[in-house]
């Protein structure tokens, strides 16, 4: 809570409304090390249904594409 506060004055300094996009942003930097977002960026990458059934693969893909800036 403590780091949202600082956030949410830092962000939103001038009235400047805080977007979804912004606060995202804000927590993943804050909960969500740059490494293992990176990792996450390779599997989605690298994903191959390979033995998953489609509905399996459609799960992991969704899931993943979260992580990649190229997807989204």
């Amino acid at each position: 809570n403590h780091w949202w506060k600082n956030a949410r004055q830092r962000l939103g300094a001038g009235g400047v409304v805080i977007t979804w996009e912004m606060f995202k942003r804000e927590f993943w930097v804050k909960y969500f090390p740059a490494d293992v977002r990176n990792r996450k960026v390779v599997e989605f990458l690298e994903l191959k249904q390979g033995n998953m059934t489609v509905a399996e693969y459609a799960t992991k893909f969704e899931a993943l594409s979260a992580f990649s800036p190229y997807y989204n």
